[in-house]
């Protein structure tokens, strides 16, 4: 078989389960990173259902690990004794690399790592958009809600004029 090409274009998430839409509002998102989860198989099926909400979660580095603090995922409806805990911890599948200089990151410079969206791939793994972020003050939220409708009202002015 041959191996993928370095130059190609990632592809967008084919199916998305859990969206953080508020994230964006809130912080300032200056990277993003793509994790894998370590999920069960209860906490898949669930997921796959388009059950999840991440709008209160974020991630954190701990001995060398990362780790989806406060995601919930529902319990599976037609699980058994066997079913999982909705807001347990997750832990994030990445290289130590990446670990260590996002840690070094939310350490010494104040940033946050916020998960924007959890989707399953092509190949159907679940996987988590990271964004590494800082937070926003009332300020900013105004100045980008500003820019918001000036460019809604540049489009519409651009439309009529032709």
């Amino acid at each position: 078989m041959a191996g993928k090409n370095k130059n190609q274009k990632k592809s967008l998430p084919s199916r998305v389960a859990a969206d953080n839409r508020k994230a964006r509002h809130l912080f300032h998102i200056e990277e993003e990173h793509e994790a894998g989860i370590s999920l069960r198989g209860t906490e898949v099926k669930s997921l796959r259902g388009g059950e999840g909400n991440i709008r209160e979660s974020y991630a954190e580095e701990k001995d060398g690990e990362l780790w989806l603090v406060n995601a919930y995922i529902p319990e599976f409806s037609h699980g058994n004794r066997f079913n999982h805990e909705p807001r347990r911890p997750r832990k994030l599948l990445m290289h130590k690399r990446e670990i260590s200089k996002l840690g070094g990151l939310i350490q010494r410079q104040g940033y946050t790592l916020v998960p924007l969206k959890i989707y399953f791939n092509d190949q159907g793994r679940a996987k988590v958009l990271i964004g590494l972020g800082k937070g926003k003050n009332v300020r900013d939220k105004r100045e980008d809600v500003k820019q918001r409708d000036w460019d809604r009202q540049k489009a519409r002015l651009m439309k009529e004029m032709g």
